[in-house]
């Protein structure tokens, strides 16, 4: 027997894992699917209604597991475990995440798979209750009063000096984020913080030359 047979030999003895039990598999599958089926009811709460994706919330639940199995299965042999990570290496995410919650939530739920099917369900469950904490703590963290947007179209290009100076009496702060003018009309998009938004557009339709004006609320930045 040559150097290299002994020292493959010897590596794959050292490395091949502990052997899975039955109760241990059942144990841990139970544990996952606990906690998967908790941060399903997390994320149901959470998430804006506007914006809620039942089927991405069931994923959710289900990464969970399969990591879970995944990671017990890993730890029976350091040859099944090497093939599996080149198996895996070829999956690609090819689904957008638009909320940056929701990429919280997927490396929550990968986390909680490895956690588990590594046998220490305590850490998961920790891990959890403090990510909840926290989710919820930021969420209720007072922050400043989130801009508004005022539409205005008017039949006339000439007033815009009129409608700003309405904007400007009810906000400190009134910047226009689009313009778009033609011959014989005027289009506005004004970025604002007010308290008073009806008394605001009820003002701003009082301007001779406006057709129409709007204030949308909204969270996040906004492209026109």
């Amino acid at each position: 027997m040559s150097f290299k047979d002994i020292f493959k030999k010897s590596f794959l003895e050292g490395f091949a894992g502990s052997e899975i039990t039955i109760p241990t598999v059942v144990i841990a599958l139970a544990v996952a699917s606990a906690i998967a089926l908790y941060i399903f009811l997390v994320y149901r709460v959470l998430t804006r209604k506007t914006f809620y994706s039942k089927n991405f919330n069931i994923s959710l639940a289900g990464i969970t597991v399969i990591t879970t199995a995944i990671i017990l299965t890993m730890q029976s042999s350091v040859v099944l475990s090497l093939g599996m990570v080149g198996a895996l290496s070829i999956v690609r995410f090819r689904t957008a995440i638009k909320d940056p919650l929701d990429l919280m939530f997927l490396f929550w739920s990968i986390s909680v798979g490895i956690i588990c099917g590594a046998g220490l369900a305590q850490v998961a469950i920790i891990l959890s209750i403090i990510v909840t904490l926290g989710v919820l703590l930021l969420n209720h963290f007072p922050v400043a009063r989130a801009p508004m947007l005022l539409v205005v179209n008017a039949d006339a290009f000439d007033i815009e000096e009129k409608i700003l100076s309405v904007a400007k009496e009810f906000s400190k702060h009134a910047n226009v984020k689009s313009r778009n003018m033609t011959q014989s009309s005027l289009d506005l998009v004004i970025e604002l913080r007010t308290a008073d938004g009806s008394e605001l557009v009820k003002r701003v339709m009082g301007i001779d030359g406006v057709v129409s004006a709007s204030l949308l609320a909204h969270d996040g930045e906004a492209t026109f």
